[in-house]
This record gives structure tokens, sequence and C-alpha cells, in this order.
């Protein structure tokens, strides 16, 4: 036995008051994870961007449609090696408003070909192929719809109106975290040839594979600079930088996240402190006798300390035994489910169980440090004289 292990069993003197501790603590581990799962999961479209693919969008705005023609240009631009295009169609499920999916209409000989993360069964992709109003959904939004391949079901239509109906074709699973898996992707065909005459033709974005990815920023460059002297100007990027655009819309909820996880590692510090602080209050008179018996200075604090970092990897073991199953099982579920398109991969990441954990025992040291100097500096005398 020494002086660390003495000190962790120290902890359990006082149960109720360490349990509490623990407790508290723990709750303010587990707002820590939740937050810093929320940064980790917003940025896993840009972390795993596929870093041979780009976009191209209109130059003012996302919103903006560009020329069904432009898709062609982009093909024929020296290191593209295979190009794509989508609009968004803004489908409803009439059964649920509330219930939002992304809907898009797509190229279908070249969509899956750009975004091969998205894997459908050959027999379900010949069946989409050879189907006008079919449509291919992810598996997690299959699940929430409740549908399978041959059933039809009808959206209401929010940017084009009207009832639409569709077939099921295929199921995709996805192979990258950053690809969304409750899309409802269907034929732009179908969309184009339903719409007014006036609105035809013209698409949300393109996409295109590349042979080089060192060359996105050259390649990306080539293609604006085609569209220079069009009537409609282009802006494009790496798909990560596209990413990284829609992240910047939401820039200052990121930031007020990242400042209240600071405030709830100071709230953690300052329950941790204030437990650490009354213990020591307490065994003042103990720590006077360890003294006249022979103990130095340096081993008041060692029992101080040891005693903090036990009860700070208590409660962030206990926070992250908590984290799991709310954060990962239970809202990560929801989240990527109901909203696939801004969570497509919300679980704990395991630097932030980690750094939950070293932050716990981290500030339950730091708290400890100046009750600790405070003992270790008391006389003898002064020290069998207090009372708590």
């Amino acid at each position: 036995m020494n002086l660390v292990s003495v000190a962790a069993r120290n902890v359990l003197r006082n149960k109720f008051r360490t349990l509490l501790t623990v407790i508290g603590a723990a709750v303010a581990v587990l707002a820590f994870v939740l937050l810093r799962t929320v940064l980790t999961a917003w940025n896993v479209a840009a972390d795993y961007a596929a870093k041979d693919r780009i976009a191209t969008r209109h130059k003012i705005s996302f919103i903006m449609p560009l020329p069904k023609r432009y898709m062609a240009t982009v093909r024929e631009v020296p290191g593209v090696t295979e190009g794509t295009f989508m609009n968004w169609f803004g489908g409803k499920d009439p059964r649920d408003a509330n219930n939002f999916f992304g809907s898009m209409a797509v190229d279908s000989a070249t969509f899956f070909k750009v975004y091969d993360e998205m894997v459908v069964a050959p027999a379900d992709m010949e069946r989409w192929l050879g189907d006008r109003k079919g449509a291919i959904v992810g598996d997690v939004l299959a699940n929430r719809l409740k549908v399978k391949v041959g059933d039809t079901v009808t959206l209401e239509g929010s940017i084009y109106p009207g009832p639409w109906q569709f077939n099921i074709s295929g199921i995709y699973t996805a192979t990258r975290k950053s690809m969304d898996r409750s899309q409802f992707i269907f034929h732009y065909d179908y969309l184009n040839e339903s719409i007014p005459e006036r609105d035809r033709d013209q698409i949300g974005w393109m996409a295109a594979r590349i042979d080089d990815p060192s060359r996105s920023a050259e390649i990306s460059a080539a293609i604006d600079k085609i569209f220079d002297e069009k009537d409609v100007q282009t802006a494009t990027m790496s798909e990560r930088a596209m990413n990284l655009s829609f992240m910047a819309m939401m820039s200052a909820v990121l930031t007020a996240l990242n400042v209240v996880s600071i405030i709830i590692l100071l709230i953690m510090m300052m329950i941790l402190g204030n437990t650490i602080a009354m213990g020591v209050r307490e065994r003042t008179r103990e720590y006077g006798v360890l003294r006249a018996l022979g103990f130095e200075p340096k081993h008041v604090k060692i029992f101080i300390v040891g005693e903090a970092a036990t009860v700070g990897l208590l409660a962030g073991l206990v926070g992250l035994a908590i984290s799991y199953p709310v954060v990962e099982l239970g809202m990560g579920r929801y989240l990527e489910e109901h909203m696939g398109g801004m969570f497509p991969y919300f679980r704990i990441d395991p630097v932030t169980m980690v750094l939950a954990v070293l932050l716990s025992m981290g500030l339950s040291l730091a708290a400890s440090l100046i009750p600790a100097h405070r003992a270790s500096k008391l006389s003898v005398t002064d020290a069998l004289r207090r009372v708590a």
C-alpha cells in the first residue's frame, strides 16, 4: 500500500457526498461529450469528403439553377473523368409533413458512378433504370417510411407542387461516413418532362470525379473560366470546400457550442473544487497528526491530489457510461434517421471519450492544487488546533 492508494480510499469516507459529486461532475461530462459529438458529427461531411470529387454551383447562390447544357461542357474539361448533375426536389411525405429528408432528381446514367459510395444491388439498379417513375432510397429512410422494394409511394412536392408518384426500385447503403443514408433519389427526366416547359432543362448543381486530387483547384478554376463569359457564371470547388461552405452558414451556432463546452468545464471544476476543499477542511487535524508523526508537506499534497484524481476519474468514467446510451444510442440514432442531411454519422468519437476522462481528471487535479498547497503549509500546531 502506498500514499496514492490510501488517498484513493479516502474517497469512500463520505460516500454520500462523493456520490453526489461524481453524479454532478458526470452530468457535466455528459453535456461536454454531447456538445463535442455535435461538433464532430457536423464536421463529418467535410472530414470524410471525397478528395477526387468537385462540385459546381451557381456563382451567386446555391439555390439558383444552372442550365443543364453546362454538364456536357464540364465533362469535356481535361482532368474530369465523369460528371453528373442533381436537382433538389423538396418532396414531403404527405402522411407526415415534419418528416424531412433529402429528395433529388438525378442524372440516372452517371449519378451512382460519381457517388460510388452509395451501394445499390445490381438487380435494384437494373430495375431502377428501367422504370421512369423508379426511386432508390437510403436504408435509413426506407425504415423511416416503412417501405420496401416494389412499394409505391406518393410525395407532395414543395418546389414542384402536386402529388408525385414513385415506385421503390431499390435501397442503397453507404460505405462513407459522410453520405446521408436518408435520401430519396429518382430520375431527372421524370421531373423534367412533368414540369412546365419554361422551367425545364434547369439543374441545381453538378459534381465531377477528377483523375488527380492534387489538381482539384486547377481543374475547378478551368471550369469556372469557361463559363465566365456566359450569362450564368459558376463557382466550382472541392467537395470538402463545398461542405465547409454549408457549415459556414452555421458558424455562429458552432462558436456558441464551443463557448458552452468551455463553460461546462468550468462548472465541473467548481463542483470538484468545492468537494475537495470541504474534505481538506474536515481532515485538517488528521493532516496535523500525520505531520507530527513525521510525514512531510509533500505527503499531505499527495493525499489531497490523489483523492482528487480518483474523484475525477470516477466522474469521467460514470459520465462516459451515461453518455453512450444517451448520446450515441438515443440521440445519435434519432438524428441519423431524421436529420441525416446534417448528421449522417452521429457517434461519439474515441478522441472525445479519452478527452472527457482526461479533462475530468485534469480539472479535478487543478481544483485540488490550492487546497493541497494551503494544507501543506499549515504548521503542526495550527493544524491540530483547527476545527473544520
